[in-house]
């Protein structure tokens, strides 16, 4: 079964209050099994456009990616992190190959 992942480009307005969102988070991406490839760290935009903070989050499962998405308790965390980020979000099917 291919991995599912989520990519994320953030830009944080608020890092405080971001903060909240991280701690939040933290629940739903242990009951989902979460692990943290990419967890912001020093980059080069090479192509396209850039966001200051770049997140990738393996998980075991593409269907797991998608229900802790999906969860009442992300979307509890995220309710924290949307005043103060914009973002992009993309859940993909890992390449099982």
């Amino acid at each position: 079964m291919a991995k599912g992942y989520w990519v994320a480009r953030v830009d944080v307005d608020d890092l405080e209050t971001y903060k909240q969102y991280i701690a939040a988070n933290a629940a739903p991406f242990a009951e989902y099994g979460a692990r943290f490839i990419v967890r912001g760290g020093q980059f080069e935009c090479k192509e396209g456009s850039s966001r200051s903070r770049n997140v990738v989050i393996e998980f075991p499962s593409y269907e797991a990616a998608l229900a802790c998405y999906d969860s009442a308790s992300y979307q509890a965390a995220k309710a924290l992190r949307d005043p103060v980020s914009t973002g992009d979000l993309v859940i993909v099917e890992g390449y099982d190959g």
